[in-house]
């Protein structure tokens, strides 16, 4: 993402005007020169990428502002949950057309959540494509060395926690595509709200990266659904899992819905987009990492308990009985 000032083309032109005004760390060169330099301050960079794509993870019509909040959000939820703090991200925009009005929209929602997380742009690209929309943000974040919290260190006994609640943004996607949730929830306009919300603008726990990185033994978001990164979490610790179904948060909207038999559990479950973390948390450090959690103003919930055994993790009715999931996450292929 860098323009040629002497010569603009249409693209630096795109650039200088919508993205180098976000390019304020000294280290982006203000966007003038082929590369950026991160500095590490004696830390470890931690280096995370997704993409989101037109009709995969958003919608034609989403909002411009929201698109740019969860092509970001997405790798700052990556960056918590590994308990990094964020450093500075590079981007890569894939356009069909240069539209001044979708271009505005979406540069001032990024702008917003650069000063939002403390997450400067650093550099990138813009190219043309005939296909769909896509943006890629490839985002840098800081730990102490050697502290960087990963998959594979859940233990026997570690109590399995989980942020915010679970399946809103799968409900949100039903919505818009004017599934059952839009007919069920056609009188209640706020719940609604909250849920196309979740969907396309995720929150990442950003405020409790410290804590995980303090307390945890494993950790990761929850992109594909809650029941497919458990077992990804568990296959990369050698553990399994057990679940108690009561246990996991799901916001008033969900919880409504379910009672009604409009959705079930394996659907909020395997749905995916909630990006929150998940993380196992040794039973002597539990009550500090809620304390924290609550200093950090983010719900944190302990849904079962990591065992010794290589079984995929099991989720339990309030009989103690199986839940059998037609599906445990979302896959692209």
């Amino acid at each position: 993402m860098t323009d040629r000032r002497d010569n603009p083309s249409g693209e630096d032109s795109l650039i200088a005007r919508y993205f180098r005004p976000l390019a304020a760390d000294p280290g982006a060169f203000d966007l003038g020169d082929d590369a950026a330099v991160l500095q590490a301050l004696g830390d470890d960079i931690v280096v995370t990428t997704d993409a989101i794509v037109e009709g995969v993870h958003f919608l034609a019509g989403d909002p411009p502002d929201t698109i740019a909040r969860k092509a970001l959000r997405v790798n700052l939820s990556d960056l918590a949950a590994k308990g990094a703090i964020p450093a500075g991200f590079v981007l890569t925009l894939a356009l069909r057309a240069a539209d001044d009005a979708w271009l505005a929209s979406f540069a001032r929602g990024l702008a917003e959540d650069i000063d939002l997380f403390g997450c400067p742009l650093l550099g990138g690209d813009t190219v043309a494509t005939p296909g769909p929309l896509m943006i890629s943000i490839t985002a840098f974040g800081r730990v102490p060395g050697g502290k960087m919290v990963r998959r594979n260190g859940a233990k026997p006994g570690d109590r399995v926690v989980v942020t915010g609640t679970i399946g809103d943004a799968v409900l949100g996607l039903d919505s818009l595509k004017g599934g059952a949730v839009a007919t069920a929830l056609a009188g209640d306009a706020a719940a609604n709200q909250m849920l196309v919300g979740r969907y396309r603008v995720p929150q990442p726990r950003s405020a409790l990266a410290k804590a995980v990185r303090d307390h945890a033994h494993a950790a990761m978001d929850v992109s594909d659904g809650l029941a497919g990164d458990l077992a990804k979490l568990c296959a990369a610790s050698g553990v399994s899992a057990a679940i108690d179904a009561q246990s996991i948060p799901f916001s008033a909207a969900a919880t409504a819905l379910l009672g009604r038999g409009t959705v079930g559990i394996g659907a909020l479950v395997s749905g995916g987009d909630d990006y929150e973390i998940l993380c196992t948390i040794p039973e002597a450090s539990f009550e500090l990492f809620a304390q924290d959690a609550v200093r950090a103003g983010v719900a944190a919930t302990s849904i079962g308990t990591v065992i010794a055994d290589t079984s995929p993790p099991r989720f339990l009715d309030g009989q103690g009985r199986e839940i059998v999931l037609a599906r445990l996450s979302y896959s692209h292929f």
